[in-house]
């Protein structure tokens, strides 16, 4: 339990560091109107602590950190993997360039799964463990739940987030 209690403390300060290191385009809350981002002036920032290095992403809506929508693009680069995790929110996930793989259990293989080409979108319900990883061209990719948005690794020591000696 002690374990559960701190990873949950680490998630919600990771998110709120992810929150931070947001693109300045996003909005917590569309006020006064529409929130209209266009893809030139997308400012990409490097990736969460919560993912292995080498992400970037933008965040177009929302705050990770609260329960409110959210939006995010995550670019990640050719051969990237992202071992099993699970979230404790719905995740959607729709391709916009290259290709995400996704497989399903405990034990990631990075092989077979799912592909999911440019123009594809796929719901991942909560709590769902799956991992993921690229080929040779990367993918490009957007986010969009309800936050507050975090990954929980099935094996702690993938968790980039934990010190290493």
């Amino acid at each position: 339990m002690k374990h559960h209690v701190t990873l949950t403390v680490v998630a919600a300060v990771c998110a709120a560091a992810f929150a931070a290191r947001a693109s300045a385009q996003a909005a917590a809350t569309p006020s006064a109107g529409p929130i209209v981002v266009h893809a030139p002036g997308i400012r990409w920032a490097d990736g969460p602590p919560s993912l292995p290095r080498g992400a970037q992403f933008a965040l177009l809506e929302g705050n990770p950190a609260e329960a409110v929508p959210l939006t995010l693009r995550l670019k990640f680069p050719p051969n990237y993997r992202v071992p099993p995790h699970w979230h404790a929110v719905l995740e959607h996930v729709t391709v916009l360039s290259g290709v995400l793989n996704v497989g399903m259990g405990e034990q990631a293989t990075y092989s077979g799964g799912t592909a999911l080409s440019a123009g594809s979108y796929a719901v991942m319900p909560l709590k769902m463990v799956h991992y993921a990883w690229t080929g040779s061209d990367g993918v490009v990719f957007q986010l969009h739940s309800v936050g507050p948005w975090g990954i929980t690794y099935v094996n702690p020591k993938d968790d980039p987030r934990q010190a290493r000696p």
